[in-house]
């Protein structure tokens, strides 16, 4: 290993240890989730979603007999 790529491993690696906000004492503002939509138990407004297969999913069709569970999940892909 070149003194250079010496260096700069250990400039990386300093760069890396550095602590974080969190553990600088930074504050952080709480998350009011009461605003970020639906929350547990509340209904959700009706709805009307096409699927990549082209079928048309509403609030009624997924009801079942004791529910539904809705989970949104944000992908990086999207």
């Amino acid at each position: 290993m070149t003194r250079s790529m010496l260096l700069s491993a250990l400039a990386l690696t300093a760069l890396l240890w550095q602590p974080s906000a969190a553990q600088q004492g930074a504050t952080h503002t709480p998350i009011d989730i009461t605003k970020l939509g639906p929350q547990v138990g509340q209904l959700v407004p009706d709805f009307s979603l096409k699927a990549q297969d082209g079928k048309t999913w509403t609030r009624q069709s997924i009801l079942g007999r004791r529910g539904a569970m809705l989970v949104f999940f944000r992908s990086a892909d999207w």
